[in-house]
């Protein structure tokens, strides 16, 4: 059985999404961030980089949610394409996510909700940042169907995590119509909502939520 160390976090819900999808059984193990849970020993010795998620499958143990959405999806076969084109195309997403939507996300969130003192200036060029991406994924969408192409693939489900919690750095998909588009397509998918509900379940469970 899979299991999977998670909170109701952007990184966190890609993962079982992606379960969902594909079909795999597994099982929740809640980690509290905001009790800090992910600093104690035990769940360091899982990730010595302190941070959700976790995946235990068959006896490896992966973090980072990216990598994580890549064994998945070799594993089973699909949401990631075999044609070399348009899986260099996946990977161009889960890179750009990674480089580019994760860390002005986060960040524009952090100096506006988190910061100790202020920092307009951190706060300013984060959430400027993140509306320039913004608005590059609407551009690209007013083109395709998904992330990377015409088929729903792992790159979608990467880049929906972030959008998905979208209120934390402020941001909104108003005068986005072909990004918005795409995000009630990703919503709508009853694999996405089942991963949804049983993330956010976690904001009140404590252990194991199978």
């Amino acid at each position: 059985m899979i299991e999977v160390y998670a909170f109701a976090t952007p990184n966190s819900v890609k993962v079982p999404i992606a379960l969902e999808e594909l079909g795999l059984p597994y099982e929740l193990r809640t980690v509290n961030v905001r009790k800090g849970e992910q600093k104690e020993e035990a769940f360091v010795t899982l990730n010595p980089n302190g941070k959700v998620p976790v995946l235990l499958d068959d006896g490896l143990v992966l973090t980072e949610s990216a990598a994580i959405l890549v064994h998945l999806a070799e594993k089973t076969g699909k949401l990631l394409p075999s044609d070399s084109e348009a899986r260099a195309r996946v990977f161009e997403q889960l890179f750009f996510h990674a480089s580019a939507l994760s860390p002005a996300f986060g960040n524009a969130g952090f100096f506006k909700r988190s910061s100790p003192e202020p920092q307009p200036l951190a706060e300013a060029r984060f959430t400027t940042e993140a509306e320039r991406i913004l608005g590059l994924l609407d551009t690209k969408l007013a083109e395709q169907a998904f992330m990377a192409g015409e088929a729903f693939t792992i790159a979608d489900i990467a880049h929906f995590g972030w959008l998905w919690r979208r209120q934390f750095p402020g941001l909104t998909l108003d005068e986005r119509p072909h990004l918005s588009r795409w995000y009630e397509t990703v919503a709508d998918r009853p694999a996405v909502q089942r991963a949804i509900s049983r993330v956010e379940a976690l904001v009140e469970i404590k252990g194991p939520a199978a």
